[in-house]
């Protein structure tokens, strides 16, 4: 159960805070950019200014955070639990600098509630059901809070060591991980994709670059950011003529970069604070990515930077990941209300069920896999995965052995299976898929 000093910190998330309920004023020092920038994405002020709490409590929720969603890497938080414990103290505690905030071990999570998995849910809803096996592995070092997978086109699967930073590589044959460690100091690998050419192309959330990694050198190559103002790039995605296109959450942008010249070119959201997050391509070549900060999902035209957006029908949706089935309908995990969702951007229609396991089940990472629609439901404890067929509207739904630790993305592998990254147990997984 989550500890009573936490509650009222996460029970009042609110998304659609107005802008001027947000422009509160923190004080300065060490910290307060970050929690500016990474905090008050989705929290109001007042949560902060309100609560006062021991450094250990702060450590207690910072780290709640980050397991729940937070972009903050382990360099940040450090900073801002001295931050926060320094400002807004416990009442009749000692000042937080004669308690420091690494006295706990930062890889023990904050207890949090959950969801149960819905009863029944895990029951196979025909005799069609494919036959599901997970495995997981641990990746070599510890607290790297593993934050997306990709299954590369050799079979492999890696990973963002994102508190590590490093790159990973599992052989799921072997059971083998290598590690890569990245050229820019406490950079925050976060998205990954891969080029033609086999290279691993990654999102340096904390440092405002896109990096690109060869696996058969160890080299790094950085793209910084244009704009000192897009400091967090977070998902990415080549199309089929080898653009890289990418999001940048917190700085409300969109991106595309050419590998063959480096050069970068943004555009922002049209929608105020809409956090650009997951982005995919369809067939045609056009970007699609959700906007987390406001029930939108949207295009961006390749050639000229354009960007359209489709308004979801319930105000309270906040969509999060994004998958394109080959109809080139897009589908999307609604995180904030417990939803999958698919639009039709040929015609705007849109359509929605409520995930099995409730209003509170967080539908995270998601893929399409022959037709099928795969997803995870993080909120829920242990995490699960969850199908959708889409011609007879059922779900199916898997709990992960190990708990998960909410998994934040999913990618498809070339035989069809589905590769995890499994952010708070430290481990990478594999959904096995048969057919039956």
């Amino acid at each position: 159960m989550l500890k009573h000093s936490l509650v009222p910190l996460i029970a009042a998330v609110v998304l659609t805070l107005p802008a001027t309920a947000r422009a509160q004023a923190f004080p300065d020092g060490p910290g307060k950019e970050i929690l500016e920038k990474k905090c008050s994405v989705c929290h109001a002020p007042e949560q902060v200014t309100t609560f006062g709490r021991s450094a250990e409590e702060w450590h207690e929720v910072v780290v709640n955070m980050i397991d729940l969603g937070a972009e903050v890497n382990e360099e940040e938080a450090k900073v801002l639990v001295e931050y926060l414990a320094k400002n807004w103290p416990l009442k009749g505690s000692k000042p937080a600098e004669e308690k420091p905030a690494e006295e706990k071990p930062a890889e023990k999570p904050a207890e949090k509630t959950a969801p149960q998995v819905a009863p029944g849910a895990v029951a196979p809803v025909s005799s069609h059901a494919p036959s599901v096996t997970i495995r997981e592995w641990d990746v070599p070092t510890p607290k790297s809070r593993p934050h997306d997978p990709l299954a590369a086109s050799d079979g492999t699967i890696w990973y963002t060591g994102q508190m590590v930073n490093v790159l990973g590589r599992l052989d799921p044959k072997t059971g083998q991980i290598k590690e890569f460690a990245l050229k820019t100091p406490a950079s925050g690998p976060h998205g990954l994709t891969e080029d033609k050419a086999g290279n691993i192309w990654y999102t340096g959330n904390s440092k405002g670059l896109i990096g690109k990694l060869d696996p058969k050198t160890g080299q790094v190559t950085e793209y910084p950011m244009p704009d000192p103002a897009a400091k967090d790039p977070h998902s990415l995605a080549f199309d089929q003529k080898g653009t890289l296109w990418f999001t940048v959450q917190g700085a409300n942008m969109v991106g595309k970069l050419n590998p063959v010249n480096g050069e970068l070119a943004l555009r922002n959201s049209p929608t105020s604070r809409s956090l650009p997050y997951g982005i995919m391509i369809n067939s045609k070549g056009v970007p699609f990515f959700v906007e987390f900060g406001a029930n939108k999902v949207a295009s961006i035209d390749p050639a000229t930077m354009v960007i359209r957006e489709w308004t979801l029908p319930n105000a309270a949706s906040r969509p999060r990941r994004v998958a394109i089935d080959a109809q080139d309908n897009v589908w999307y995990s609604d995180y904030a209300r417990g939803f999958l969702g698919k639009l039709d951007p040929a015609t705007s229609q849109v359509k929605e069920w409520a995930s099995p396991g409730g209003p509170a089940s967080q539908p995270y990472g998601i893929a399409v896999i022959d037709g099928n629609v795969w997803y995870s439901e993080s909120g829920v404890e242990p995490n699960t995965i969850v199908m959708f067929d889409p011609a007879s509207e059922k779900f199916q739904t898997w709990p992960i052995p190990s708990g998960g630790g909410v998994v934040r993305n999913v990618s498809v592998t070339k035989d069809g299976n589905l590769a995890l990254a499994l952010s708070g147990v430290n481990k990478v997984g594999l959904v096995e898929i048969r057919k039956k």
